[in-house]
């Protein structure tokens, strides 16, 4: 099986830790960095071929993971010159992709089985499959619903309301012809390919997880990160 693992971008949000290294190369737990943690993942799950889209700082993402071998995994890469979104680079290049294959953020901690989404995905026949994780958003204000003839009056009110949300976890299950027809060396983002799919008859598919998984986007994220990573290492990666 095959992962193409998007790590090219800056990591913005996630200043200072990404002003010396990329976001993937960032350690949790004073052990490893987030993307050994998901080569070791990939690898017990049964992957062997692994590609990295590269860009900001991407020598050192080079230099740490090399060719692979130390986990037992193939890794090629790819250089993005200028950011593409999270399907450009895949467009770009995709003519080095299997027909299916796994495509993730490489600032991913969670215990799903990679493998298991890949072979869904496949027997589906659907033109992605997308994990997705329930959020809940509790709000802290009065909400109020507004109407009337002149769109001036409250019609209805609800006190600090829960909302509930089915959110994509950056982690999907791919098919090389879902992006066939795009135009290589354009920017192409996730929200694009999935609105252009909701206008024609192959709707994306869904795989719903509810167990652990964290976006490593902000500073207080990776501080989660870290403070969990004790409770959580044997389940993350229980083959070490």
């Amino acid at each position: 099986m095959h992962a193409v693992i998007l790590a090219g971008g800056r990591g913005v949000r996630l200043r200072p830790y990404t002003t010396a290294f990329p976001k993937p190369l960032v350690p949790i737990g004073d052990e490893m960095a987030i993307l050994e943690v998901v080569m070791r993942q990939l690898q017990g799950y049964g992957f062997t071929e692994v590609t990295i889209a590269i860009g900001h700082l991407g020598q050192l993402i080079r230099a740490y993971c090399g060719d692979g071998s130390q986990w037992g995994l193939r890794i090629t890469y790819w250089n993005e010159d200028e950011p593409l979104g999270t399907m450009g680079p895949i467009v770009a290049n995709l003519d080095q992709c299997p027909e299916h294959f796994l495509v993730m953020n490489g600032d991913v901690l969670t215990d799903l089985d990679y493998g298991a989404l890949l072979r869904g995905h496949i027997e589906s026949g659907a033109p992605i499959t997308v994990s997705t994780y329930d959020r809940t958003v509790k709000i802290d204000f009065g909400v109020l619903e507004v109407g009337g003839e002149h769109n001036d009056r409250i019609v209805a009110f609800t006190e600090k309301p829960t909302e509930y949300f089915s959110v994509s976890m950056g982690i999907y299950g791919l098919s090389r012809s879902t992006l066939e027809h795009y135009p290589a060396g354009q920017a192409l983002g996730f929200d694009e390919l999935v609105l252009d799919l909701l206008k024609t008859d192959e709707q994306p598919r869904v795989d719903r997880f509810d167990g652990y998984w964290l976006d490593i986007g902000r500073p207080d994220d990776y501080d989660q990160a870290n403070d969990e990573w004790p409770e959580w290492r044997d389940r993350l990666l229980p083959w070490s």
